[in-house]
């Protein structure tokens, strides 16, 4: 479940190894390329976390920002 706090939309995804987790990141860059929205985010070994803000709007969570975090959510579903 996405959680804001701090103006940002956090979730932390975790993979069975680093491959899948660079293959979700992969896809995830893709869809916020076309989204032109990008995230933050990090990677260490088989977590991915992601938080999500809007910079134009003064870094805080938009509806951007939900859009992205549904969109990214369904590549898993």
């Amino acid at each position: 479940m996405w959680k804001e706090e701090n103006n940002r939309l956090k979730k932390t995804f975790t993979f069975k190894d680093f491959q899948e987790a660079f293959a979700f990141m992969t896809r995830v860059a893709f869809l916020a390329e076309a989204q032109q929205h990008h995230p933050n985010w990090s990677n260490v070994y088989n977590t991915v976390e992601i938080e999500l803000t809007t910079h134009d709007a003064g870094n805080t969570v938009t509806e951007k920002d939900h859009q992205l975090a549904k969109a990214i959510d369904a590549i898993l579903a």
